[in-house]
C-alpha cells in the first residue's frame, strides 16, 4: 500500500510541474472535438457515393484542374488531413469521435496505400454504419464499396 501511495505521489507531482501541457492538451482535444464535429458530417454528406469505386467522377474533376491550383489544393487537403489525423488520435484517449476523424483526415491525404486503407475501414461494421446514418439522415445513398479488396487480379 505504501508502494502505491508514493507512486501516486510522484505521479500526481510530475503532473501538476506539466500542467501546460495538459491544458494545452485539453484545449487541443476541445478543438479537433469542435472542428470535427462540424467537418466530418459535412464531408462524409459531399463526398459521392461511389467514391471508394475506382470509377469515381470526383477524382476525375480534380486531376483536370490546373497544376497550381491542384498543387496548393493538395498541400491544404494535405495539411487538414493531418490535422484531423492528429486530432483523431487524440481523440482516442479523450472526449470525441476519433475513428471517424481519423477516418475523414486519411480520405484528404494522399500517400501510397491510401485505397486500400480508405476501403477496409470504411467496411468496418460499426464505422460503414455511422457513415451511412450521416448520409441517410442528408437524403444522400449509402456508400458503394467494391466487393472485395483482396480479389485484385494485380
Amino acid at each position: 500500500m505504501e508502494w502505491f501511495l508514493e507512486t501516486w505521489s510522484a505521479a500526481w507531482k510530475w503532473i501538476n510541474q506539466h500542467d501546460t501541457l495538459f491544458a494545452w492538451i485539453g484545449s487541443m482535444s476541445l478543438v479537433t472535438l469542435i472542428i470535427s464535429a462540424i467537418a466530418v458530417p459535412v464531408i462524409i454528406r459531399r463526398l459521392p457515393s461511389d467514391y471508394f469505386l475506382e470509377s469515381s467522377e470526383g477524382a476525375e474533376a480534380i486531376r483536370d484542374q490546373h497544376a497550381l491550383l491542384r498543387i496548393r489544393f493538395l498541400v491544404l487537403k494535405n495539411l487538414i488531413g493531418g490535422i484531423l489525423v492528429v486530432g483523431g488520435i487524440i481523440m482516442f484517449v479523450t472526449p470525441g469521435q476519433g475513428l471517424l476523424t481519423v477516418l475523414i483526415g486519411l480520405l484528404l491525404m494522399n500517400f501510397p496505400g491510401k485505397r486500400q486503407l480508405e476501403i477496409r475501414l470504411v467496411q468496418l461494421g460499426p464505422l460503414n454504419k455511422a457513415v451511412n446514418w450521416i448520409r441517410r439522415r442528408a437524403n444522400q445513398p449509402p456508400f458503394e464499396l467494391p466487393e472485395s479488396t483482396s480479389a485484385n487480379p494485380s
